[in-house]
């Protein structure tokens, strides 16, 4: 998934923490609500300007910066 239309990071909102869509709704909180255990049905009822994509995007950027991390240690 291309996530990069729907991250965004500014460096006067939330600290420059990537977030969706400009939105004040960053990725680590979605995926701290997902950790918590928190359903994507439960997080778009509590956020209902958050979409199915948006929550895939949190994902997919999270798994990136993932590989990123991995690739950087193991060079």
């Amino acid at each position: 998934m291309d996530y990069r239309h729907i991250i965004t990071i500014e460096p006067g909102k939330r600290s420059g923490k990537p977030c969706i869509r400009g939105m004040r709704i960053t990725v680590y909180d979605v995926l701290d609500y997902l950790a918590s255990d928190m359903s994507v049905e439960e997080i778009l009822r509590d956020f209902p300007d958050l979409t199915h994509e948006d929550i895939r995007a949190c994902l997919a950027f999270a798994a990136d910066r993932e590989r990123r991390l991995m690739s950087i240690s193991s060079a």
